[in-house]
């Protein structure tokens, strides 16, 4: 008969301890699922979450090249938005012109289904934010290599806080105003020195003034966020800019030691690098498997204005609705290959 081993039993349950203590394999993270879709969902537009958490189907991309702008950055593949923001752009590229602005050079708008991104931005996630240069548009297409290379120029005077006089113009001036004038940008986020400025100068209808909002960083482009759009009851909207001008105290503070002050402590994790996809709207999971249109030139603006022809009968999303049956909806030949389990 086989002798009774405490030590083998010791043995076996300090493995079953450990083989329980032992974590589950990690949840994917959001950006890494986004950040990895080179074209948007087929689906009917609309965009879910916030714009710093979130994600959007049925996006539409601006042509690299238009009349009046140009798209840089295009490794990073961020020429996507909400189709309600991509018009708006083609639209303020043609009224800029008219205004005397050479044309826009566009950064960043979103990835082709939002989401977080790999690097840089927090915000840019549900469609309904762009980047434009502050440099004007040069009188010559630029190459792709120039494209990534090129560096916008800063309107702030080098260790100051206030514009380069020798940069600013009234055509700055001018295609803010431009910018803030329509009624479904909600901001347009800039640095503190150009707030200042604008504040200092601007004459006759100041109403727009408040739209434009300082932010950190926004010294060598500008940042355009638009509202909710129709048909996204998912989408979450900001809380309205305040109905003052802003060149009050609010001002004021960005001019003291207080918005630049080093962070003490250990630096935390940014939200994007750690966001897994749980922590979208559930909407998210299915933008992620919906199929993609059957080109990137069939969902692309150019500069005719027309809006590019989706595949009929492109199911919208419920932001409520469970995933599973969002995905039977689509019909037959939609049907997305699915993508590897997010859990093991």
């Amino acid at each position: 008969m086989r002798r009774f081993s405490f030590k083998r039993l010791a043995s076996a349950g300090l493995f079953f301890a450990f083989a329980c203590a032992a974590p589950a394999a990690a949840e994917p993270l959001a950006k890494d699922l986004f950040g990895a879709q080179r074209l948007p969902a087929a689906t009917e537009p609309a965009s879910y979450g916030f714009y710093s958490k979130g994600c959007f189907g049925g996006g539409m991309a601006i042509a690299t090249d238009g009349p009046h702008w140009q798209a840089m950055r295009l490794s990073r593949n961020r020429r996507w938005g909400h189709p309600d923001m991509i018009r708006l752009l083609e639209r303020f590229s043609r009224e800029a012109a008219a205004d005397g602005w050479p044309g826009l050079l566009v950064g960043d708008i979103s990835q082709p289904r939002g989401g977080p991104m790999l690097s840089g931005h927090a915000s840019h996630q549900i469609g309904l934010d762009a980047d434009i240069w502050f440099t004007p548009m040069p009188d010559r297409r630029l190459s792709a290599e120039e494209r990534e290379k090129v560096s916008a120029v800063s309107m702030i005077k080098e260790g100051s806080l206030y514009v380069d006089e020798r940069r600013w113009t009234p055509a700055h001036e001018a295609v803010l105003r431009r910018a803030a004038s329509y009624p479904q940008v909600e901001r347009v986020l800039v640095h503190p020195g150009i707030k200042k400025k604008l504040c200092e100068t601007v004459r006759g209808d100041r109403s727009w003034l408040r739209k434009v909002r300082p932010f950190w960083g926004h010294d060598y482009h500008f940042h355009i966020r638009i509202s909710c759009p129709k048909g996204s009851p998912g989408c979450k909207g900001q809380e309205p800019a305040p109905r003052s001008e802003g060149c009050d105290k609010s001002l004021a503070w960005w001019f003291t030691e207080e918005p630049w002050r080093p962070a003490t402590g250990p630096e935390k994790p940014k939200a994007r690098d750690i966001m897994p996809l749980s922590a979208l709207p559930a909407a998210c999971r299915v933008v992620l498997n919906a199929p993609a249109p059957v080109s990137e030139a069939a969902v692309t603006l150019t500069g005719s204005g027309t809006a590019p022809v989706q595949a009929a009968a492109a199911p919208s999303l419920d932001q409520d609705a469970d995933p599973a049956s969002l995905l039977l909806s689509l019909q037959p030949a939609e049907i997305p290959l699915p993508s590897p389990r997010p859990y093991r």
